[in-house]
C-alpha cells in the first residue's frame, strides 16, 4: 500500500502552520527534504507530519529552534539515554520561570502605575510621567537586553 502524499498547501493547512514556515524548516535541517514530482512539486508524506508536529510542539512550549535540533537528533537516534533531552527541558523551564518572574515585575511596576492615575488630565497623568522618566520605575530592570535572544 502507498504512503499518502500531500502537497506543502495541504500540508499547511491539516497542520496549522504557514507554506512560508514549513519551506523556512526545510532550509535550516529541522524537516526532512521531501520527495519531489516529475513537475518538481515537493510531496510531503506521514513523517513529515509528525516532524512538523514534534517542531510546532517544541515552539509552543518555547524552546528555540537549536533546541529543537538538538531534540530531534535525540529522537532520531532513539539509543542514546535520555538526560540530554532532560537537560534541554530543564534549560527552557529555568527560562519560562526567569520570564514569568519578569512579567510579574512588569505587572506589579503597570498595576502602580495605574493605581497612582488620578483620572485627571494628560499634563498629572501618573502612566505618563513614568513612561517620560524611566528613573520613577521601581523596576528597572525590564528594560535590560539580558532578555534579547
Amino acid at each position: 500500500m502507498m504512503e499518502q502524499s500531500y502537497t506543502i498547501g495541504r500540508l499547511a493547512k491539516d497542520t496549522g502552520c504557514k507554506v512560508q514556515t514549513i519551506r523556512y524548516y526545510e532550509k535550516v535541517g529541522l524537516m526532512p527534504t521531501p520527495d519531489r514530482t516529475a513537475g518538481n512539486q515537493r510531496r510531503y508524506g506521514a513523517r513529515h507530519i509528525e516532524r512538523l508536529a514534534f517542531i510546532r510542539h517544541g515552539r509552543q512550549l518555547g524552546f528555540p529552534l537549536e533546541a529543537i535540533r538538538q531534540l530531534l537528533r535525540l529522537a532520531d537516534s532513539g539509543e542514546q539515554p535520555c538526560d540530554s533531552a532532560d537537560s534541554i527541558a530543564r534549560s527552557q523551564l529555568q527560562e519560562v520561570e526567569s520570564r514569568i518572574a519578569r512579567l510579574l515585575a512588569l505587572k506589579a511596576e503597570l498595576n502602580r502605575m495605574v493605581e497612582q492615575c488620578a483620572g485627571g488630565q494628560v499634563a498629572d497623568c501618573r502612566v505618563i510621567e513614568v513612561l517620560s522618566d524611566h528613573s520613577q520605575c521601581l523596576h528597572v530592570n525590564h528594560l535590560e537586553p539580558e532578555e534579547a535572544h
